[in-house]
């Protein structure tokens, strides 16, 4: 946005809109005494959670006049921003672009200035100053009936699910082409904009713009975790039935941050509760190898969290967490709709249509521990959480167990053989 700095003065001269504020940086001795520290949350926030916008510190807001920074105090300023961005913000808005430009004075004097960019954000931000949006020139309070509008919108809820909406800071160009061309079809010949569109790992934002869907960086992206810090798997296993810090040897048996798409995530967690795991031998009639947990009700477990949590929810990740005699996995966000954990095993869901779509194309891989018959990791047919309470209670004796956690993480317990 005014990309262009003649743009960007032009613009400035107009004085201040919905998408443009600008504010003078004052110092007092080696400290930052304005913006306000407050005050630039608030217009931060408030421009997150509208359209989008531009701060131009560095610009007197009543005058329309550049005084520009001192070049040996831009890098204090940038951190001011950041730390306003990370400290003052709930959620922290953690993709504004800031950028050192030199603008000319009405003298044709040039001074440098910081420009701020901050883009529509997947979250609803709360500042200081509460729940504010961008009317006009101006941020205002939302009104309780705005502000469930605008959580209804971006949340699952929503008529445009949140993983099929556009991601502000994305292009095109950061999905990684192996990653998405194996959606393409024998019979496909779109070109690659227009295949995208089609599966749902791209839209056009308020401006026209195409870019990747949260469905898209999700699936084919090597990091979704650029834009979605939290879309990644937390797997822990450890010493014994509980956490115990003064264990010998220490109670953590290994740890892993597991990343990359969610059907690389789904492999990934699978392989890290073979390797933990404990296999006990019976000879009652030959050889006999029980494992702690069945694989495949660990497979279909993890694949309905990746394809079913709330990735609305800010600073929510899946954990995985595997005892001597348990596996837990939590999931961020309640249950879609109206499902119950009674109705779990009966009804169907999805929370994130596209991405369960997307899944639905994802040959299942050739573990050898896998006893699964789908070609695909998500099953349409609804089969995934029955095979997980049938698989683990026949190997265990012990049915697994599904809780709501606070309206907000979905716990399932599976117990292991012989726990």
């Amino acid at each position: 946005m005014f990309d262009n700095p003649k743009d960007l003065l032009d613009k400035i001269r107009l004085g201040e809109s919905t998408f443009l504020e600008f504010k003078e940086v004052r110092f007092a001795g080696g400290k930052i005494r304005g913006p306000n520290r407050n005050s630039l949350a608030d217009g931060l926030a408030a421009f997150a959670n509208s359209r989008g916008g531009v701060f131009v510190l560095g610009v007197e807001d009543q005058t329309h006049e550049v005084v520009g920074i001192p070049t040996d105090r831009l890098d204090a300023v940038v951190d001011f921003v950041r730390e306003v961005c990370i400290d003052s913000i709930d959620p922290p808005i953690e993709s504004v672009v800031l950028d050192r430009l030199w603008l000319p004075t009405s003298t044709g004097d040039k001074l440098a200035v910081i420009k701020v960019e901050v883009p529509r954000s997947l979250f609803v931000h709360r500042s200081p100053g509460g729940f504010l949006h961008r009317t006009a020139n101006a941020k205002r309070p939302m009104s309780s009936e705005y502000l469930a509008r605008l959580f209804q919108q971006r949340s699952q809820t929503r008529l445009i699910r949140f993983d099929e909406q556009p991601v502000s800071m994305a292009g095109l160009d950061d999905l990684a082409p192996d990653l998405w061309e194996r959606f393409r079809t024998p019979r496909s010949d779109d070109d690659r904009e227009v295949l995208l569109r089609k599966l749902g790992i791209a839209s056009a934002d308020d401006d026209g713009t195409i870019r990747p869907t949260v469905a898209g960086v999700l699936m084919a992206s090597a990091d979704p975790r650029r834009w979605l810090p939290n879309a990644y798997i937390q797997a822990v296993a450890y010493r014994g039935d509980q956490i115990q810090s003064d264990a010998p040897g220490g109670y953590q048996l290994d740890a892993a941050d597991i990343a990359g798409p969610l059907d690389s995530q789904v492999e990934e967690a699978c392989r890290f509760v073979a390797r933990n795991m404990k296999t006990a031998a019976f000879k009652d009639q030959g050889r006999r190898d029980v494992p702690q947990f069945d694989l495949t009700a660990v497979f279909e477990a993890v694949v309905n969290a990746v394809s079913h949590r709330d990735y609305s929810i800010y600073g929510s990740k899946i954990r995985l967490r595997l005892f001597g005699n348990r596996l837990e996995l939590y999931s961020p966000g309640t249950l879609p709709n109206t499902i119950t954990i009674e109705s779990l095993a009966f009804r169907q869901s999805a929370r994130n249509e596209a991405v369960c779509s997307l899944l639905a194309k994802c040959a299942v891989s050739d573990a050898p521990w896998l006893t699964t018959e789908r070609r695909t990791l998500m099953d349409k047919r609804g089969e995934g959480v029955p095979i997980i309470l049938n698989n683990s209670e026949r190997l265990s004796g012990k049915e697994p167990e599904y809780r709501l956690l606070d309206d907000a993480e979905l716990l399932l317990t599976i117990y292991a053989a012989g726990g």
